[in-house]
């Protein structure tokens, strides 16, 4: 290396340490205020949690029949299967205590009533691989008859229009979406 080279050299490493001791503390700094930051928000988080009041809460314990949200207190649920971020899949039981066909077989927690019956989403499978694969069903009440409407293939659906005895669910998998229209009666 020349003199011109290696007094370059020593100029660019003295300005790049010159460079990195300047803002070394700078940098340290931010660090330590967001660890400060996110220490005292955490803080606050469980403060916050112990003051709330505990309201009421739509969970299922495991093991127990409970009336199941939207049914119109006709159908008690016993949790079978939960889906991590997803949903779970319950065994019904009418609350009457009539017996049904509907013991056999595993539903989702959406349910609608309409006049000629109650909707609800019946799980072809549990294993996690092979869903979501649901049939969209009319269940009758005064018949004790499950009648499969449709099949979906995504857990985000929900009955857009009805027309006469006409229902139209439209459905959307994140990624796309469809509708499918079907006849009841």
């Amino acid at each position: 290396m020349n003199k011109v080279q290696l007094f370059f050299h020593h100029l660019f490493r003295f300005i790049w340490n010159a460079i990195f001791v300047i803002s070394y503390p700078i940098l340290a700094s931010f660090g330590i205020i967001f660890i400060g930051l996110t220490w005292f928000f955490s803080q606050l988080s469980q403060l916050l949690t112990r003051l709330r009041p505990e309201g009421k809460k739509e969970e299922f314990k495991d093991q127990e029949w409970q009336v199941l949200p939207y049914s119109d207190g006709f159908f008690e649920a016993k949790p079978v299967k939960q889906i991590m971020f997803g949903p779970s899949g319950f065994k019904l039981r009418r609350t009457d205590g009539v017996p049904s066909v509907l013991s056999d077989y595993v539903f989702g927690n959406k349910v609608r009533v309409i006049d000629e019956g109650i909707i609800l989403e019946k799980w072809n499978s549990l294993d996690a691989k092979d869903l979501p694969d649901f049939n969209i069903c009319l269940y009758n009440p005064d018949e004790d008859s499950l009648k499969s409407l449709t099949n979906i293939k995504c857990f985000d659906w929900h009955i857009a229009d009805r027309v006469e005895n006409e229902l139209l669910f439209k459905w959307f998998d994140g990624t796309q979406g469809g509708e499918v229209k079907v006849t009841i009666g």
